[in-house]
This record gives C-alpha cells, sequence and structure tokens, in this order.
C-alpha cells in the first residue's frame, strides 16, 4: 500500500490508472456527498470493512450489466407473470439500506453504519435510489445504488421471499432501458449476475461509456415520479 495515494480535505483522486492490480486507488478522505458524486463520475467507488480506513476501488476489468442485455430464464419469466410482488422506486429507501446491511452481518459486511449513513444522504440529495418488492404491504426484497446521467452504480440487494430482488433487478434493468440509460454498474463479478447478463469490460472502455453517461442530465428527486 506504499504506492497508494491517501485522500486529506481537498476533494481529488488520482487518475485511475495509478490504481493496484487488485483495484485499490486511494485510501482515507471521507464519505461526503461532494466526494462520493465525484468518486462515481471518476469511475472510483468506496468499499471497505469496518475494521478497515475508507478504501477507493477503480477495478479493471469492471463488471457492467447493459439493460438491453438482460437475461431472463423460463422460469423467472413464468414466475414474474404472475405478479406476486408490486415493485416501487424510492419509497423506503432506508429499509432497503438497512436490509441489505442486516441480512450480509453474520458473515460481516462493507455497509458499515458510515456507509449506510452516506449513501442515505446521498439519497435525500436526489442521487441515491432504491426499487422495492412488496407482499402484502411487506418487504420481501429490495435493491439501491447511485444515478448519475444516464449510468446507475448498482450497490446491493437482498431478498426475505422467494426472487423478490430478481423482480426488482428486472424492473430496473426494463426501466432504465426506456429512459436510455447505458449501463448498470455492477463493479466486481458475481456468477449471479453474470446469470443475468452482465460482463466484465476493460477500465478504458469503462470510463468511456462513464463519460458519455454523464453527459446527459442527472435524473434527481424521486423516482417514483421520474421513472413512470
Amino acid at each position: 500500500m506504499l504506492n497508494l495515494f491517501f485522500l486529506d480535505d481537498k476533494l481529488v483522486f488520482p487518475p485511475v490508472e495509478t490504481a493496484t492490480k487488485e483495484g485499490i486507488i486511494a485510501i482515507g478522505g471521507d464519505l461526503s456527498v461532494k466526494r462520493l458524486i465525484l468518486a462515481y463520475s471518476s469511475g472510483i467507488f468506496p468499499w471497505y470493512s469496518e475494521t478497515e480506513p475508507i478504501l477507493w476501488w477503480s477495478p479493471d476489468p469492471r463488471f457492467v450489466l447493459f439493460p438491453q442485455n438482460i437475461k431472463i430464464s423460463k422460469s423467472l419469466k413464468k414466475f414474474n407473470k404472475k405478479n406476486i410482488y408490486k415493485i416501487t422506486f424510492d419509497k423506503d429507501f432506508e429499509n432497503v439500506i438497512n436490509m441489505c446491511s442486516k441480512l450480509r452481518s453474520k458473515k460481516g459486511t462493507w455497509l458499515t453504519n458510515e456507509m449506510i449513513e452516506a449513501y442515505i444522504a446521498l439519497h435525500n440529495e436526489g442521487y441515491a435510489h432504491s426499487v422495492e418488492a412488496w407482499h402484502n404491504n411487506k418487504l420481501a426484497g429490495g435493491l439501491y445504488g447511485v444515478s448519475l446521467g444516464r449510468c446507475f452504480f448498482g450497490e446491493s440487494m437482498f431478498f426475505i421471499m422467494e426472487n423478490a430482488s430478481k423482480v426488482c433487478l428486472i424492473t430496473l434493468a426494463e426501466t432504465l432501458l426506456k429512459k436510455e440509460f447505458l449501463f448498470i454498474d455492477s463493479q466486481v463479478y458475481t456468477r449471479h449476475l453474470e446469470n443475468f447478463g452482465a460482463c466484465n469490460i476493460s477500465r478504458n472502455d469503462y470510463i468511456d461509456l462513464l463519460k458519455k453517461g454523464l453527459d446527459f442530465q442527472t435524473f434527481k428527486g424521486s423516482w417514483s415520479e421520474i421513472m413512470k
């Protein structure tokens, strides 16, 4: 870590090309709204455990899901047609992010109280958003992430009932496609999202896509109205 960039009060990040082989680009700083927006706009995101300082990442390759390429299995299509869940946007962001943290806490989670507070602040400023699945007026699953321009940066998801988070992801992808979003950033590889069609692209290609997506005006405010 001797070559890493140590952040101070200045709102600045080093070039993404200076990241380590693992993808770490900087240490320290804070999780203010301005710094987080700068990070996402630069192809960087925070990811660290409770026992670590704030770590900032820009991995190469980058794992992304293009909304137009989402793959939905026959069984999931059949399940989705049953309309078991009512899907909403931004109806209960705080509950969604807290459930994402709670259901991972036994195995250890990067969603610390500091991170939760930071993303709630982003949500209150109109940059972070959630998708919820409801069954009998109870939260069955959901996901959340950050939106800038025509780019969505997925952060975490959870489910309590069968396929609830999957239905949220499908709804999100279909809605973002209608709004001409370029990609859903999944950050690093997971088999779960690979099954939905996510793929690795080079960091250079990701940065090019990011720049194109940021050329559009950011959809701010409550997605419950914007995403209709």
